[in-house]
């Protein structure tokens, strides 16, 4: 009897939301179920337990791809979780025990992102960032069209400064016992394209694809990289 299909869970991260999936979806077509989550953005802890049920409610395999911040989730929330059959990461942080968003990103020079951050209190204590609107198509979304780049500043989903400066607190990350694939920009202006390069190589990732010219925005700049990317993922654990 032929392995259950596994369902591709999409995670995104800081500063995105999950229609930002829209395009890689589409490239999937009909042959994977696709499910892509609201990553609410408030801690490492909390969001990885959000997309531990997202899992549970799915009730078979999956393989769990994040975006940027959502790399620090799905690597959290894979951990000990049997379901998972392997993880992609899309020019997203892949941190190893007490790694943070922040200290990942600031390990290599190149990252113009703190520079166009704007953040206010919330009443839940401590504060949330978002990127400034003006900002926010050079920063974040530069290869993206400019009407699509500004109204993604616009609706971008804010995340806590807890969630950025939050360590990974699995005794052992989840990629050191499943497989992952790596895809990212050369043009990232978020996260330096020496740390996605040292995070794969880290990992041991069994594939990598590195775009010329993309920005942190490739889910929706080259949303057929990242289906490809996928695909690969999927084929390679036999689903």
């Amino acid at each position: 009897m032929p392995d259950e299909q596994p369902t591709v869970v999409l995670v995104h991260g800081a500063f995105a939301e999950s229609a930002s999936w829209n395009g890689v979806i589409e490239r999937l077509g009909t042959g994977y179920p696709v499910v892509a989550a609201a990553n609410p953005l408030r801690s490492v802890a909390g969001d990885a337990a959000y997309v531990r049920d997202v899992v549970a409610g799915i009730g078979g395999p999956v393989v769990l791809v994040g975006h940027s911040y959502g790399g620090m989730v799905i690597t959290e929330a894979a951990t000990d979780l049997a379901a998972v059959r392997a993880l992609v990461y899309v020019n997203a942080f892949c941190p190893d025990t007490g790694e943070s968003a922040l200290t990942l990103s600031g390990r290599f020079p190149g990252s113009t992102l703190p520079d166009t951050l704007v953040s206010y209190p919330v009443t839940t204590g401590g504060n949330e960032v978002a990127i400034g609107q003006d900002g926010y198509p050079a920063q974040f979304a530069a290869d993206v069209p400019g009407d699509l780049a500004t109204l993604m500043a616009r609706t971008q989903r804010p995340v806590t400064e807890a969630a950025l400066g939050g360590g990974l607190s699995a005794a052992s990350p989840a990629w050191r016992s499943l497989p992952s694939w790596f895809v990212f920009g050369d043009a990232d202006r978020n996260i330096p394209v020496a740390a996605h390069r040292f995070m794969a190589e880290r990992a041991g990732a069994r594939g990598v694809r590195e775009v010329a010219g993309a920005s942190h925005a490739m889910t929706v700049s080259q949303p057929g990289e990242v289906a490809e990317t996928i695909t690969e993922a999927v084929r390679g654990i036999g689903g």
